[in-house]
């Protein structure tokens, strides 16, 4: 990753605070991953599944770094960056079912760094004019949302697996890459993050919805 970040810097019109910012962003997580390791990931190795989402969140990281860069040449390299994340997205999948390695910490691994790719997709989409500033809850829902569940405990509770709420998760992340995309107007751009983020809210409405109609099932000690 700091290689492919350096050629970036010397051949691209990038700062040189380029390689800095992904180099944080990296750290940053790399730091978090290590530190949920021994408590939360159930197997002696670390496994394929787990090595391709940290090769996905080191091309996020490359993606981060872009912020706040010049805008020549930027919105060709984000879309680039950002299509091969998402195409290796749904190969740790495959590989943790494979390699019979599957555990809740790589789940929830894969679904932070498809969290942190949403939002900078979305400050990109922003920055390049391509989406009001509305587009940033793109990113922010999630984060919100965990942010409430610390007020509201119901929220914390976990939702079965969903087919289309991980099929709107993906569609989330294409559109605002298409939104991003150079060749893609401004007045199509909007409308495709626009609905989007409406695909999106509609999905963590449901997701509240089920938690409030399925309450916990309060535990009657036995004597």
């Amino acid at each position: 990753m700091v290689a492919v970040a350096w050629v970036g810097a010397d051949w691209l019109p990038l700062t040189g605070w380029y390689v800095f910012k992904c180099i944080a962003v990296f750290g940053v997580g790399a730091t978090l991953i290590l530190a949920g390791l021994p408590q939360h990931h159930p197997f002696a190795r670390f496994g394929p599944a787990n090595q391709v989402t940290l090769a996905r969140g080191a091309l996020v990281a490359l993606l981060v770094g872009l912020v706040g860069e010049r805008e020549n040449y930027i919105a060709v390299l984000a879309t680039v960056v950002a299509s091969s994340a998402v195409l290796l997205d749904g190969v740790d999948g495959w590989l943790a079912r494979r390699s019979h390695m599957s555990s809740g910490f790589g789940a929830r691994f894969d679904m932070e760094t498809d969290a942190l790719l949403v939002a900078v997709l979305a400050l990109l989409a922003w920055r390049f004019g391509k989406a009001g500033v509305w587009v940033l809850f793109s990113g922010l829902l999630r984060y919100v949302y965990l942010a409430a569940g610390r007020v509201v405990p119901l929220l914390r509770r976990p939702v079965p697996p969903s087919s289309l709420r991980k099929s709107i998760a993906v569609v989330q992340m294409i559109a605002l890459i298409v939104a991003i995309a150079p060749f893609v107007p401004p007045a199509v751009s909007v409308r495709v993050a626009g609905a989007a983020l409406a695909a999106l809210t509609f999905s963590f409405i449901q997701q509240i919805n089920w938690l409030y109609r399925h309450p916990p099932v309060a535990q009657t000690s036995k004597c």
